[in-house]
């Protein structure tokens, strides 16, 4: 009996184990890119790439797969899937994947022609490709060796006679090919400091040794001209320690294209998450992150964004139900889902009070308007408390003061009153809520006298149509056009043609008056639009008209100021990114980072962490009109500005994508103004009227040890000026043993002496004193613990408030915008 259950059961067992093994896969497709194949001319090639679709995924096999040449004697193709041709004809080439098979026609023409090779095209991308233009080879000031060329090859006409002409002929040599110095030392068959480059046996040698042969010819008439480039794939989302061919294809003003992986110089922005070889390879890391990987070939760019999910798996169904106050929260969760993050649990009031003030107002909330809010039933109270911090006077100086690290020079170099002009100008359109569109075009088109409008203060300081290039296209547009200055930028689609016609909007800008004599520079200077002021370019000599780095302006008319129609460019809705980078700035003010990062640096190989997200603050951003309170408020009334800062199981890696809220120190002038109100006696500045606050300080020359601690800019620095926002030693042993915060917690004025005279119990002033500090009531244990440091024995009611102030003002809950 035992036996018949034994098999009865060991039957069901293999019926089971039998069901299982039929039971059919995850339906998957694996595709071959390009799916056919045109090679032209001997020395054409094409990358494949293999790749297996499942569900939402994709996998690079090109490494797993075997390739197969149908008809060899028309073409090759290698173990990596790179097909070169061999004769004219057609062939089939065969990609094999376990059991299934896929073919891709392929077709070579003019195989047999040899025609000639021209600079630009074929031979000028070598020397990019081999970094032989970089910074620190040929390409830096002087060169390297007496051999220079151009930055980033640039400028092909200075590369082609630096390589052709001088030398006497040496490193190109059209009669002895062989002895041509850039084959020798490209070679390494004499001495080279940059090593190795070109294999004697090598394809590029190969090219480069015909080129000279042929007589090196500079253009091929003819030749068609590099429009663009692009990238396959251009987007993946790759598990980590997982591979991913890139192929990159050069498209012409004739409609032809080639496959230029190997020409190709790839680059990653964030090489710790992801990395990528020089032969366009993507290899995912172990960390959860995105990276954008970067090819350039010519001026010219493309990429491929990756992403590396974690390994946490939720549902769907988890981010549908995420609460949405505003569009911000449903692009976040878009993009937390896409990594497999869930953001944190949401703050209670009194953290949200304590950040909210901080970040709207640059101060921590008093203990009345704590209290207040705290103990307001109302459901909408949050929307009511942003409401009331907008119109706060102290709204103005912080976000002024934000602003005049981006504006305001250094006084000793234009003038004590220019500089005081200019800062009241900057705090007096704060004040009135001055619409940021129209700050920016007040600000670039100012005229008259520095002491009568301060925004001129700008252009008395960028004497310059280079120095106001720089910082107008940085600070409006978040690009960094210093580059391009001297060659084209190396990371961007900029030239010195884009910065000195840019420059040409500052050329009739005309000054009258002793100028700059620092460091007094006492005297007012009248700034005013000349008749006449040109820009040249600096290597062909050649005037350049005004011209806006993209887009179409209206024709500048006689005698019209050339930064009116810079202005009108640079505020229009055809320019996406003033909108974009300024609505980056606010929000890197109030979230912790930018989704730009730096929040002024916007280009190809510096991606936005969210880029659906900066379009629509930027969108939203116009849409309102350029009303930086309504913006902030949709921020802060956003689900996920209102996260804690607390991580989870699934983002405490995450930095980049608001899964969480991220911690700041407070800045420098935000903490001196609230300890001086926990303490209860303001703090003293030289030059500046009683009572005022650190963020009405109207220069960084204003003494001030504790500032300087907590890391305002340098005043010897221009603007744009960086803070530092590291915490530092400096700034723990300042908050422990300052004598000035230990005199001023003494004062028979501080908060200490007056709660110690009161009839306050000893709750109601550890009340007192956390509602000030954080915003919140004190701990059940907290309560206990500073009672019974008030019961003790021989205990002074002062000296122990002083001693709770001390404590408090140096924990990271005070010393932190939570």
């Amino acid at each position: 009996m035992k036996s018949l259950l034994y098999h009865v059961l060991g039957c069901l067992i293999l019926l089971s184990a039998l069901s299982a093994q039929a039971a059919p896969p995850a339906e998957s497709k694996v595709s071959v890119y390009p799916d056919k194949v045109e090679l032209n001319g001997p020395r054409s090639r094409q990358q494949l790439i293999v790749t297996r679709q499942q569900d939402k995924s994709f996998v690079d096999l090109t490494r797993d797969v075997q390739f197969q040449s149908q008809q060899p004697a028309v073409v090759q193709v290698d173990a990596q899937g790179v097909i070169k041709p061999l004769a004219n004809g057609t062939a089939t080439v065969t990609v094999i994947d376990g059991g299934q098979k896929i073919n891709i026609p392929v077709q070579v023409k003019d195989f047999d022609r040899q025609a000639l090779l021209d600079f630009e095209r074929d031979i000028h991308p070598l020397f990019s490709r081999f970094g032989c233009n970089g910074g620190s080879c040929h390409g830096k000031q002087r060169g390297q060796g007496g051999f220079q060329l151009s930055m980033f090859a640039f400028d092909p006409d200075y590369d082609y006679n630096a390589l052709v002409k001088e030398s006497r002929g040496r490193r190109a040599s059209p009669l002895a090919p062989e002895q041509s110095l850039v084959l020798l030392k490209g070679a390494g068959k004499v001495p080279h400091g940059g090593g190795k480059k070109l294999p004697a046996d090598g394809q590029y040698y190969a090219l480069l040794e015909r080129w000279i042969s042929e007589g090196a010819t500079r253009e091929v008439k003819g030749t068609p001209e590099l429009v663009k480039i692009s990238a396959e794939p251009t987007e993946r989302i790759m598990l980590p320690k997982t591979k991913q061919q890139m192929v990159v294809t050069a498209h012409y003003s004739d409609g032809s294209t080639r496959d230029i992986t190997d020409l190709a110089e790839f680059m990653s922005s964030e090489s710790v998450y992801v990395s990528v070889d020089e032969h366009g390879l993507v290899t995912a890391g172990s960390l959860m992150g995105e990276a954008s990987i970067i090819a350039r070939y010519m001026g010219k760019f493309a990429s491929l964004s990756v992403t590396i999910p974690s390994n946490h798996k939720v549902a769907d169904e988890y981010y549908a139900k995420l609460p949405r106050n505003n569009f911000i929260d449903g692009l976040v969760w878009d993009k937390l889902q896409k990594y497999g993050l869930k953001p944190s649990d949401p703050i209670d009031d009194a953290t949200y009070l304590r950040r909210v003030s901080l970040d709207i107002i640059g101060r921590t909330p008093t203990a009345e308007e704590a209290r207040a809010f705290l103990q307001d039933p109302s459901p909408n109270k949050r929307e009511r408390l942003v409401d009331y911090l907008l119109e706060q006077p102290e709204y103005g100086d912080h976000w002024a003061n934000k602003w005049a690290d981006l504006l305001r020079p250094n006084p000793y170099h234009v003038g004590i009153k220019t500089v005081l002009n200019y800062d009241a100008w900057i705090r007096e359109s704060f004040h009135q809520n001055k619409p940021l569109d129209q700050f920016t075009h007040e600000l670039l088109t100012a005229k008259g006298g520095t002491w009568h409008n301060g925004a001129v203060t700008m252009f008395r300081d960028r004497r310059k149509p280079e120095e106001l290039t720089t910082i107008v296209s940085q600070l409006f547009l978040g690009i960094r056009l210093s580059c391009a200055q001297c060659h084209h930028h190396p990371n961007e689609v900029w030239g010195q043609d884009d910065f000195y016609s840019f420059a040409a909007y500052f050329a009739k800008i005309g000054r009258k008056g002793r100028g700059i004599s620092a460091p007094i520079s006492g005297s007012e200077e009248m700034v005013f639009t000349s008749n006449s002021g040109s820009v040249r370019h600096p290597l062909t000599n050649e005037v350049l008209p005004p011209r806006p780095l993209f887009g179409e302006v209206p024709e500048l008319k006689e005698n019209q100021d050339p930064r009116e129609i810079l202005a009108d460019w640079i505020i229009s809705p055809q320019n996406h990114f003033f909108a974009e980078v300024n609505a980056n700035r606010v929000w890197a003010d109030l979230m912790g980072r930018g989704i730009v990062e730096p929040i002024d640096d916007f280009r190809e190989s510096n991606p936005p962490s969210n880029k659906p997200l900066i379009k629509a603050l930027g969108q939203k951003f116009r849409e309102q009109k350029f009303d930086l309170k309504q913006y902030i408020k949709t921020i802060v009334l956003s689900h996920v500005y209102s996260l804690s800062a607390i991580p989870n199981e699934t983002n405490v890696g995450d930095t980049r994508n608001y899964s969480r809220h991220y911690r700041q120190r407070l800045r420098a002038e935000v903490l001196l103004d609230s300890v001086s109100e926990m303490i209860g006696v303001p703090d003293t500045f030289s030059a500046m009227p009683k009572d005022s606050t650190a963020k009405q300080i109207w220069t960084h020359r204003v003494s001030s040890v504790f500032l300087d601690s907590f890391g305002r800019p340098d005043p010897n620095q221009d603007p744009p000026c960086e803070r530092t926002t590291d915490t530092t030693v400096v700034q723990v042993l300042h908050m422990m043993n300052s004598r000035d915060l230990y005199s001023r917690i003494q004062s028979k004025n501080a908060n200490s002496a007056k709660w110690a005279e009161s009839k306050m119990t000893p709750d109601q002033i550890m009340e007192e004193l956390y509602l000030t500090a954080y915003s919140r009531y004190p701990t059940i244990e907290e309560k206990r613990l500073g009672r019974s440091l008030f019961e003790e024995e021989g205990a002074s009611r002062q000296q122990v408030i002083e001693d709770l102030m001390w404590a408090l003002l140096n924990t990271p809950e005070y010393l932190f915008k939570n």
